[in-house]
């Protein structure tokens, strides 16, 4: 989850590296630092915080040389501190190590390394690697890594440089993602595409169990016997300004206003001539009618997202549909075989319980189908077939743009093994298309109805912050919905929850009754997402039992809706009419804004909420 960047050019390596690293400030950002050479010197410099603790730091003091390292952490092993932050150097302070990842055995390799006198400085378990290096560097830096990742168990992508090489960065990957940024005259290594995009858009995405050794002149690329592989470079075709606020306050608000914009692009793209088109598919027609069963993995807001399709796929492809957590899936042995369709939703395409759970369905014989936002990602590559989001990079750390992406995708999935398997006819098919074609404008003008910081949201968020006051810190928040808008309503308690830091649970609206009504008293906020469905007057009866016990009732509705105001709610949010297949679209737009309002009340950090980070690739 931790962010490395690496570089060697011409140009001042601490400008490259501070840049590719507040592109990558999303991965974490407990600490940072950079180790850049300078002649044959290292000089190190790392401070806890965020990266602009470091920045002011190097402002004062600047680090010159044209090569060196620089990493953004999330904490796993040690505190977040100066010396828990990398990079991590060698007894002798000539190598310098960054790493995203885990190492299992670092506990045996640093008492080895220990009685062997090798002295330690902090608590991670990355340090062992510097030592590692140090013990096999025999005048060869690329030799001295490949003998270390030989004696490494767990999860890493490394990049290390050495005072006595002073014309490279030697890099490795094993299930934490790194790639290869391919300049002229110049060249990089990075945990992702935004990190290198303001210097170069040729990338080479580097396999699991793969070396790399870059210099001024070019790109070295060997397996592990040290057999040269040959890559060409893939061109990236977003530019580095859709990983920019464009003037938002925040990323996260960026880019719940692009929603309505991702939506539109991805229906241009997967819909020509009345057929739903997906191009890189990779899995036949034969195959797809033949699946007898669907399992959807994910984790967070992906899982909510596959949540949501799971309706869609048993309502409109009549097939067996079940949704698992990727970190539950890996470990319970599946029943899954030839005859299951895995679906595994990711936006980096490198969730690490993910992919592991995609190797388990494969090892098992089942077919497996990646859905996920980075293009080259290891789940794109390991998965039989790939449909991408193409929502644009997202930035902000509480996922937004990307769930409306996977959701249109997971519709896209389930109109195309609808028609194949015969079970939506023409006229339906055609009558379908007709009204997904409508959401798009219909986000976007939700959406302007709430640009204004002065909207019936924001002063919900407002009446929010007074009344927990209020209430000595007693306020919570349920969040209720029934069948195609139940996963919503997890989805909206895990927004509030993860940049707001309020309890917050989201429940199936049916379920209250078992257990939930029990916290209802006049402190909790109740979202009843009570839009015109099939279930509207079942949430109708919610509503009362929840106002009959006092709670604070936020409606979202239909516009036009006037029953409900019959039921004294205390504040009504309005949808635009449409569909309820795709009502979710429009409903977690809302929910969304509410989580930031609340949290911009409260004066938190929106984009980089504590102890999270965008890309979990570690368990």
């Amino acid at each position: 989850m931790c962010g490395i960047v690496g570089y060697v050019g011409s140009r001042k390596a601490q400008e490259v590296l501070i840049k590719g690293l507040s592109r990558l400030e999303y991965r974490g950002y407990d600490s940072a630092g950079v180790a850049i050479l300078e002649g044959h010197k290292i000089n190190l410099v790392k401070r806890q915080g965020k990266l602009r603790i470091l920045t002011d730091v190097l402002k004062s003091e600047p680090a010159k040389g044209s090569i060196g390292v620089g990493h953004t952490r999330w904490a796993t092993h040690g505190v977040p501190n100066d010396v828990n932050a990398h990079p991590h150097l060698d007894c002798a302070s000539k190598i310098a190590v960054v790493h995203n990842g885990i190492i299992e055995n670092y506990l045996d390799l640093k008492k080895t390394l220990m009685k062997e006198g090798h002295r330690f400085s902090s608590e991670t378990d990355t340090e062992v690697i510097a030592h590692l290096i140090e013990k096999y560097y025999k005048d060869d830096l690329e030799t001295a890594v490949l003998k270390t990742i030989r004696s490494l168990k767990g999860s890493y992508a490394i990049a290390a440089i050495h005072a006595s090489e002073p014309d490279k960065v030697v890099g490795a990957r094993c299930d934490s993602p790194l790639i290869v940024g391919v300049g002229e005259g110049e060249n990089f290594l990075a945990s992702d595409v935004p990190a290198v995009l303001d210097y170069t858009k040729n990338i080479i995405y580097l396999d699991n169990h793969e070396l790399i050794t870059i210099t001024k002149k070019g790109v070295t690329i060997k397996d592990y016997s040290g057999r040269i592989i040959q890559k060409n470079p893939s061109k990236i075709k977003w530019d580095i300004k859709q990983a920019e606020k464009a003037g938002h306050s925040h990323f996260m608000l960026k880019e719940i206003y692009e929603q309505g914009a991702v939506l539109d692009g991805i229906l241009d793209e997967r819909l020509h001539d009345g057929k739903v088109v997906f191009e890189e598919l990779a899995i036949k027609d034969n195959d797809l009618k033949r699946f007898t069963k669907i399992a959807i993995v994910a984790c967070g807001t992906a899982y909510h997202a596959g949540l949501t399709g799971k309706y869609m796929l048993e309502e409109y492809a009549r097939i067996p549909c079940w949704v698992d957590t990727s970190s539950e899936f890996r470990y319970r042995d599946p029943i899954v075989d030839k005859n299951t369709l895995v679906i595994i939703i990711s936006q980096s395409g490198e969730t690490a319980d993910s992919l592991a759970a995609l190797r388990e369905a494969k090892r098992k014989g089942a077919k497996t189908l990646g859905i996920c936002n980075v293009v080259g990602s290891s789940i794109a590559r390991e998965s039989d077939g790939v449909i991408y989001t193409h929502a644009g990079p997202e930035i902000a750390v509480a996922s937004t743009k990307a769930y409306t992406a996977q959701l249109a995708v997971l519709y896209l999935v389930t109109l195309y093994l609808g028609r194949l398997r015969k079970v939506i006819g023409s006229a339906k098919f055609d009558h379908i298309i007709k009204e997904f074609r409508r959401a798009p404008a219909l986000m976007n003008s939700l959406i302007d109805e709430y640009r204004s910081d002065y909207n019936n949201i924001a002063a919900y968020a407002g009446e929010f912050k007074k009344y927990y006051f209020e209430k000595h810190n007693k306020s919570h928040f349920l969040y209720l919905g029934r069948n195609i808008n139940y996963p919503n309503a997890l989805e909206g308690a895990l927004k509030l929850k993860e940049i707001s830091y309020i309890s917050a649970e989201g429940y199936a609206a049916g379920e209250m009754k078992h257990g939930p009504i029990a916290l209802i008293d006049e402190n909790p906020w109740v979202v009843c997402i009570a839009v015109q469905s099939k279930t509207y007057d079942k949430m109708l009866s919610n509503i009362q039992e929840i106002k009959a016990r006092g709670g604070i009732v936020i409606a979202i509705t239909t516009e036009g809706d006037e029953e409900i105001m019959h039921h004294n709610v205390n504040y009504v949010i309005e949808l635009p009419k449409i569909d309820e297949l795709f009502s979710p679209l429009l409903v977690v737009i809302p929910l969304q804004l509410l989580a930031y309002y609340v949290a911009k009340k409260f004066g938190y950090d929106i984009d980089q909420p504590r102890n999270l980070a965008k890309s979990v690739t570690v368990e």
